[in-house]
């Protein structure tokens, strides 16, 4: 159940069903760090997907697999990434965006969550 919560807590975060689909691959209890958690998951934008502000209380490493996406935290400079490139977002970053760079193409990027066991791995920004 709450691997569901956390899914449905991207999706909604991500924008439509139809423009993004996240795939939970694993979550893990860290050995010898009592209390954490990490989760892994894919993100599939549709072109032109885009998705709203966000955080994710946890230490966020992005890497991308296919197409491009651009990136941005709260007070940061945009970045357009292509497979191969990586992005990292702080447990206090706000999310500001995160989108496909491509109208055309879907992008595709991996995704790995720190954070606190039990906890959604994406929540809401109102702006």
């Amino acid at each position: 159940m709450k691997s569901l919560l956390m899914v449905l807590s991207l999706a909604v975060c991500a924008g439509a069903a139809d423009d993004t689909k996240v795939t939970t691959l694993m979550t893990k209890a860290l050995a010898g760090i009592p209390g954490k958690e990490a989760m892994m998951v894919t993100v599939e934008y549709a072109p032109g997907a885009i998705s709203s502000a966000h955080r994710h209380n946890a230490h966020t490493f992005v890497y991308v697999l296919e197409g491009s996406v651009v990136m941005a935290v709260n007070g940061g400079k945009e970045v357009t990434l292509g497979p191969g490139q990586i992005f990292y977002e702080s447990p206090d970053d706000i999310h500001t965006v995160s989108r496909n760079a491509s109208k055309t193409k879907p992008a595709k990027f991996l995704v790995i969550f720190v954070k606190d066991q039990g906890a959604a791995s994406t929540v809401p920004v109102k702006k």
